[in-house]
């Protein structure tokens, strides 16, 4: 054999076996975290912290397949496009990090749907705030970012609100989260 093809068999088997040893080591790494995510939830069920209950849309997730994220700026704060981006990115993190281990369906379910991300604008702090008290009554997962207040904007303003749902595509029934934000215009 030619050394050329020796040297192949070997940087593709050398692949495999990291590839192998990377797959290997997410999977018990997956396996830990469910691990101690069931004994802290067993340990203190009234805890009021990353181990609580699942969520209302975890239920939801087993009979509707398509879910959106609405992502909702505050026009009045007048931040740049770059600000926007980040706190866009800040609320989607947080909101994902919020419910991973409290609604891992509705999560999958989101993502294999293409994590369809709306954005769209609100006109003051008071209007998010009574937009997230309607999410909430209707169980819906929110997400509000405060900024620390070092660029554009003061200390502790909100900015931007993130909220998870059901999509239905064309026609059908009213969905959750445009009946909370479909009223408000695109960004």
């Amino acid at each position: 054999m030619d050394a050329t093809w020796i040297s192949a068999i070997l940087v593709g088997a050398g692949c495999f076996a990291l590839g192998f040893f990377i797959g290997a080591r997410k999977t018990g790494i997956k396996f830990l975290l469910s691990k101690t995510i069931k004994t802290a939830t067993r340990v203190d069920k009234n805890s009021n912290d990353w181990a609580k209950s699942p969520l209302e849309i975890e239920k939801l997730a087993e009979i509707i397949e398509d879910f959106k994220m609405v992502l909702v700026v505050r026009n009045d704060l007048k931040m740049g496009k770059g600000k926007i981006a980040a706190q866009c990115s800040h609320a989607t993190l947080g909101l994902y990090k919020k419910i991973l281990y409290r609604a891992p369906k509705a999560l999958n379910r989101w993502e294999m749907c293409g994590q369809v991300k709306v954005v769209v604008k609100i006109e003051s702090e008071d209007d998010m705030l009574e937009l997230q008290k309607r999410a909430k009554s209707l169980a819906i997962p929110t997400h509000i970012v405060i900024d620390a207040g070092r660029t554009q904007i003061a200390p502790n303003s909100r900015t931007v609100m993130a909220i998870l749902g059901k999509f239905i595509l064309f026609c059908g029934p009213a969905d959750m989260v445009d009946d909370v934000t479909g009223g408000l215009k695109l960004l």
